[in-house]
């Protein structure tokens, strides 16, 4: 599904590496955690993937395209296969929790009754149905995050990307949100990809862990059971 070979990230300006020739296999319907220190290239790998980056060495394969020789013109389509939750959020606050959540289906220019159907599944799987006619300023931390998954998740992308999702949540709250992930890896069988520094809570849940320090990749340890 997703193939680093050798990918390296220069980032010219600052004069350091994001990354430094790391090789990575993330296979379909897969749910692997990215950790490390921050400044350990987290973030630079998850944006490679949809091409908000382009690396400077190395080559990254999507779903069996080569990012490298993909053309420009042909990047949106490759992006609507890949849903993105931020730490941030990245909501719109002046729509409601359902137009946050219908925004990928209105790009890709789904008809309204499919959009309202795919939303409110989405929300549902969530438990945020009820809070459809919100505005995200009057929903709590972890209610937004749940917000901004189900818009990643909403045009069931096979491949979903999260950039520290509990990031600024308590325990329980971090629990309740990788176990949203856990559940569409297992029920749908997408492929995720969690960047966080929560050691504790990803060793409790037992995936697979991919650890970098410095831009280069010093651990993989599979998920607990797995050969």
């Amino acid at each position: 599904m997703i193939h680093f070979d050798r990918v390296s990230k220069r980032y010219h300006r600052a004069g350091q590496d994001g990354l430094r020739g790391v090789t990575l296999t993330v296979s379909q319907g897969e749910l692997v955690f990215i950790t490390g220190h921050s400044g350990a290239g987290k973030t630079t790998l998850l944006r490679l993937i949809p091409v908000l980056e382009r690396p400077s060495g190395g080559r990254l394969i999507v779903a069996g395209v080569d990012l490298n020789r993909l053309p420009r013109r042909r990047i949106p389509l490759l992006r609507q296969r890949i849903g993105v939750t931020f730490q941030d959020h990245r909501l719109l606050h002046d729509r409601t929790v359902f137009d946050n959540v219908a925004l990928p289906l209105n790009i890709a220019g789904l008809p309204s009754r499919e959009r309202a159907r795919r939303v409110r599944a989405a929300l549902d799987k969530v438990g945020l149905l009820r809070k459809e006619k919100a505005l995200p300023i009057t929903l709590s931390g972890g209610e937004q995050q749940r917000v901004g998954i189900a818009r990643a998740v909403v045009n069931r992308p096979p491949v979903v990307l999260a950039d520290e999702p509990t990031g600024n949540l308590d325990p329980k709250l971090s629990t309740e949100i990788m176990q949203i992930f856990t559940s569409f890896q297992q029920q749908i069988g997408t492929t995720i990809i969690i960047a966080t520094h929560d050691l504790a809570l990803v060793e409790r849940l037992g995936h697979r862990m991919v650890t970098l320090h410095q831009g280069e990749l010093v651990g993989d340890q599979p998920a607990r059971g797995a050969d």
